[in-house]
């Protein structure tokens, strides 16, 4: 269930950095900490990995009717899933702002990793909307269909259909997570996020449309330090980059703080246009961004928690 909701096991976009400006930023790596970061334990890789595939049997096994028909787990089951998963990956997320919790909502947000998908499943009970594409996918597709992933068909041909079946799901109580940029990034900076898939936005609900609450996931600490932005492509997952090698890489290496801004949610209405709502969730995602990967965030202000269908999460001031 790690598995990112825009993205396929190898890939390539355009005007993105290719694999030797990757190589070459590990490279500077390299010489510049004396190789430390980029020698991933295989013993740790391998812990966890083993770990991993150990909790997804006993969550298979815990029901298996569920397993073979492919139907959804609940929800206090997935969302076990992702916190024990982060866990385990050696992800420490630190909330900022105060999500959501009381109604059906869309959750926009940047798209760094496939780690992305554990860590936001650890902090909400909701489901991620992803590309048709994901649910033909070996392995993937099926944890994705586990935990009850919206896939939809980005035609504009099918733009009615596709409203009508996020709607569906908003109705029934689901919150959404959608990651507008359409890709992932190197952790650095946000993309241009793209206003068509803001047509979720405009579904009507009991009291209105649903609102929007755009959310910055910010790549932060390493081993406790801060994570400069030559050591995040250890963890930022783009480009051409291949699944297999990062991941042992990812999964091999030290503990990594995640910084997640939860920013105020605002309405289609409020914009006019969908255009607008995207530039408008664009532009505090990245300002929060910016904030956290320069430290500008409050660290200082006393833990609440947040508890949410039985989970407890630690939430701090946001002041940037």
């Amino acid at each position: 269930m790690m598995a990112t909701a825009n993205q396929s096991p190898t890939k390539r976009v355009p005007d993105r950095q290719s694999r030797p400006d990757v190589e070459a930023e590990r490279d500077l790596v390299l010489g510049n900490v004396h190789a430390w970061p980029a020698k991933a334990s295989p013993v740790l890789a391998i812990s966890r990995i083993v770990a991993l595939l150990v909790w997804m049997v006993v969550l298979l096994a815990c029901s298996p009717y569920r397993a073979i028909r492919q139907i959804g787990f609940p929800k206090p089951i997935i969302r076990r899933w992702h916190t024990d998963s982060s866990r385990i990956a050696g992800v420490t997320p630190t909330v900022h702002g105060t999500p959501v919790t009381d109604r059906p909502i869309l959750f926009v947000s940047n798209h760094v990793s496939y780690l992305d998908i554990s860590i936001l499943g650890s902090l909400l009970d909701a489901c991620f909307v992803a590309k048709q594409e994901v649910n033909g996918w070996p392995i993937f597709g099926y944890l994705a269909r586990l935990q009850r992933t919206v896939f939809v068909e980005r035609r504009a041909v099918r733009a009615a259909d596709q409203r009508e079946v996020l709607r569906e799901r908003l109705l029934q109580g689901d919150s959404l997570i959608l990651f507008p940029e359409g890709t992932s990034s190197d952790g650095n900076r946000a993309l241009r996020f793209k206003s068509a898939l803001f047509d979720a936005a405009n579904i009507e609900l009991d009291h209105g449309h649903v609102e929007v609450q755009p959310i910055s996931i910010a790549y932060t600490r390493f081993d406790g330090m801060p994570m400069g932005r030559m050591l995040r492509p250890f963890y930022a997952w783009y480009g051409d980059m291949e699944l297999a090698p990062h991941l042992w890489r990812a999964l091999g290496m030290g503990t990594i703080g995640v910084d997640v801004v939860f920013h105020e949610p605002v309405r289609l209405e409020d914009f006019g246009s969908r255009k607008a709502l995207a530039q408008h969730c664009e532009k505090v995602v990245s300002d929060g961004l910016s904030n956290a990967l320069s430290g500008r965030l409050d660290r200082t202000s006393r833990a609440r928690r947040l508890r949410c269908d039985g989970f407890d999460l630690p939430i701090h001031s946001q002041t940037a």
